[in-house]
C-alpha cells in the first residue's frame, strides 16, 4: 500500500533496497510476524537518516536477532553458561559474520574469522525478551516480551579486540560501539556504495559511480542523503535506453501504479509475488534476493509476467494503452512497442503488450 500511493516512490524504492540488503526470512518460523515490523520500525524511520542508526536498529530488532540465531548465543565464561555447565549453550557467530560479511565491510576487506568470533563475544546478551529458544525467554515481563533485552549474565565478560582495536569491557555498550565503528569504516562506504550503483545503474557497477558515492558516504560519515544524492548525480544512473531489468517485486508496483492501483488485496498480492518468483519477505537466505538480471529474466520467469500482464489488463477496464504509453514514458517510448500497441486487437491486449513492454520491465 505505501509503495502503490506513496508521493514519493524514490523513498519507497530505498525502504525496499535496505529491506533486501538487511535481510529477514519468514522461512524461519520464529521471524513470522516481526519481518514487516523490522521493516517499518528499524528501516522507515531512519532511510534518511545515518546509515549508523538503521544498522544499530537493526541489528537490534527481534527478527534479525531470532533469524541469524543472536538470541541463543551466550558467553562461554558469562555466568549464564556457569550455572547452565551441564546444558547446551554457547557462542552463537551467525549475526556478528553476517553483520561483517553483509551488512557493512563486505567480503574479503580484510576482517578475519579472529575477528567474527570476537564480535559475536561482544554481542552476547544481545537477545529477545519472552519468546524462543534463547535465555531470553525467562523474562518473564509481558511488558517487554518480543522486544530486544540485554541481559548482563549471558554476556562474555572482558576486553574484545576487533579488527585490531580495543574494545573495554562495558556490558551492552561494547557491541554497540563495535558497530558504530563498522558503520563508518572505508570498506562499509564501498560496499554499500557497490550495491547502490549496481541497483541504480546496471549490474556492472561502473567504478567511477562508486568512487563518487563511496566518498559521499566517508565525508558525511554515513549521511544517507548525502550519499543518495551522489547516486542521483552520477550520469551512469540516467543512461538511455534504461538497462536495469526490474526484480518482480519492481515490475509488480510500476504496473500496479501505471494502472491506477491504490488499494491492495493481501492475499493476491502474496499469491502474484510467489507466482512471480519473489515471495514477500521471504529470501530464503541472509544476502537477500539477487538484484541483477540473471536471477529474474528466464524464459519461464517472462512467461509468469506476460500471464499476470494478461490478467491485470483483463481486470483494467476501459484502458487505452495507446494513449497510456507516451504519458508513462515521455520520449523513451520505442517505435517497435507504438507499433506492436497499434496493431493489437483488442485494448485489452494492447495493455497487456505495454506491461510487459522493454519500456515496462527495464528502468
Amino acid at each position: 500500500m505505501a509503495a502503490l500511493t506513496s508521493d514519493a516512490p524514490f523513498v519507497e524504492r530505498l525502504v525496499h533496497f535496505w529491506a533486501n540488503h538487511f535481510a529477514v526470512s519468514t522461512d524461519k518460523l520464529e521471524v513470522t510476524g516481526l519481518a514487516g515490523p523490522m521493516e517499518f520500525e528499524a528501516i522507515r524511520p531512519h532511510v534518511l537518516g545515518k546509515f549508523a542508526d538503521m544498522l544499530n536498529a537493526v541489528e537490534r530488532h527481534p527478527a534479525m536477532l531470532l533469524y541469524l540465531d543472536q538470541a541463543v548465543s551466550v558467553g562461554p565464561d558469562s555466568a549464564f553458561a556457569a550455572r547452565r555447565a551441564k546444558r547446551r549453550s554457547g557462542l552463537n557467530e551467525n549475526l556478528a559474520r553476517e553483520i561483517m560479511e553483509l551488512h557493512t565491510l563486505g567480503v574479503r576487506s580484510g576482517y578475519t574469522q579472529a575477528d567474527v568470533t570476537e564480535f559475536a563475544r561482544a554481542m552476547t546478551g544481545w537477545t529477545v525478551a519472552g519468546i524462543g529458544r534463547g535465555p531470553g525467554a525467562r523474562v518473564q515481563d509481558d511488558s517487554r516480551a518480543g522486544a530486544f533485552v540485554f541481559l548482563a549474565d549471558v554476556h562474555q565478560p572482558g576486553d574484545r579486540i576487533v579488527m585490531g582495536k580495543r574494545y573495554p569491557a562495558g556490558g551492552e555498550a561494547q557491541a554497540q560501539a563495535v558497530l558504530a565503528d563498522l558503520a563508518v569504516h572505508p570498506a562499509t562506504a564501498t560496499h554499500i556504495a557497490t550495491k547502490l550503483a549496481r541497483h541504480f545503474a546496471g549490474d556492472t557497477p561502473p567504478p567511477a559511480m562508486v568512487a563518487r558515492i563511496a566518498a559521499a558516504f566517508r565525508a558525511s560519515g554515513g549521511d544517507l542523503p548525502t550519499v543518495y544524492r551522489a547516486v542521483v548525480a552520477s550520469p551512469e544512473a540516467w543512461v538511455t535506453p534504461p538497462v536495469k531489468f526490474k526484480s518482480p517485486w519492481e515490475w509488480y508496483v510500476s504496473t500496479q501504479r501505471a494502472l491506477g492501483t491504490t488499494t491492495v488485496q493481501p492475499g493476491v498480492t502474496v499469491g502474484m509475488m510467489n507466482q512471480l518468483g519473489q515471495p514477500i519477505w521471504k529470501p530464503g537466505q541472509p544476502v537477500g534476493y539477487d538484484d541483477i538480471a540473471a536471477a529474474w529474466a528466464g524464459p519461464d520467469a517472462i512467461l509468469r509476467r506476460v500471464e499476470a500482464a494478461e490478467r491485470f489488463a483483463a481486470r483494467a477496464g476501459p484502458v487505452d494503452a495507446r494513449a497510456l504509453a507516451p504519458a508513462l514514458y515521455p520520449g523513451a517510448l520505442s517505435a517497435a512497442t507504438a507499433q506492436g500497441l497499434a496493431r493489437a486487437e483488442s485494448p485489452a491486449q494492447a495493455l497487456a503488450l505495454l506491461l510487459v513492454a522493454p519500456e515496462s520491465l527495464r528502468r
